[in-house]
This record gives structure tokens, sequence and C-alpha cells, in this order.
């Protein structure tokens, strides 16, 4: 499932970059090669068309990026950890709280009195 995915991301991105590269940034693009009157589509048909096949292809985009995230196996077998919480389950136990005297050592000068 997560190949067949991660396929679709990769068509959808070909996709999107070839929508961007036919579109002109000053809103010319595939509409101004066809000057001619009695074309089907017109100037703003054309870049109407353009314009919501991009959000589209980034919507959709989008959406399989999360399915593809939700898809991944993560290769987890019940009741193993990873390694990075055993690390932290084995340092957990060897903390130890570490003892500082509280009284001065005794010498013999204050035991002789």
């Amino acid at each position: 499932m997560y190949t067949f995915v991660l396929v679709l991301i990769f068509i959808v991105c070909v996709l999107l970059v070839l929508i961007v590269l036919v579109q002109n940034s000053k809103g010319g693009g595939l509409a101004s090669n066809f000057s001619s009157s009695n074309q089907i589509m017109g100037v703003k048909k054309t870049t109407d068309f353009l314009e919501k096949a991009t959000w589209g292809l980034a919507g959709s985009l989008l959406v399989l990026c999360l399915l593809a995230a939700m898809t991944i196996d993560r290769g987890e077998v019940a009741g193993q950890k990873s390694q990075i919480e055993q690390q932290l389950q084995e340092t957990e136990t060897a903390t130890d709280v570490p003892t500082f005297p509280t009284e001065a050592p005794s010498t013999e000068k204050d035991t002789a009195k």
C-alpha cells in the first residue's frame, strides 16, 4: 500500500511541475499562445483551468503525503521496544541520588578533646 501511494505522489509531483511551468507568472501562460478569436476555451477559461488544476494537485499531494505517513511499515513487533526506549529505561533504573556529607568529617583533634 505504501509503495502504491508513493508512486501516486511521484505522478502528482510531475503533473504539478508541468502545470506550474505552463503558467505564466504575469497571467499569459498557455492562454497567450492561443490568440485566435474562435477558440473553444477563452483566455480567462484557460487561466481558471490551470489555477484550479494547480490547487487540486497541491491538495491531492497533501492528502497523499498524509496517507503515506499513515501507511508506512514501521517494522514493530508486539512487546518489542525501540532502541531509544530501551536505553531510556536502562538509564532511569541506573540513576542514583548522590550522597553529600552534611557535617564536616571528624578529625583526631575533635575526638581528642
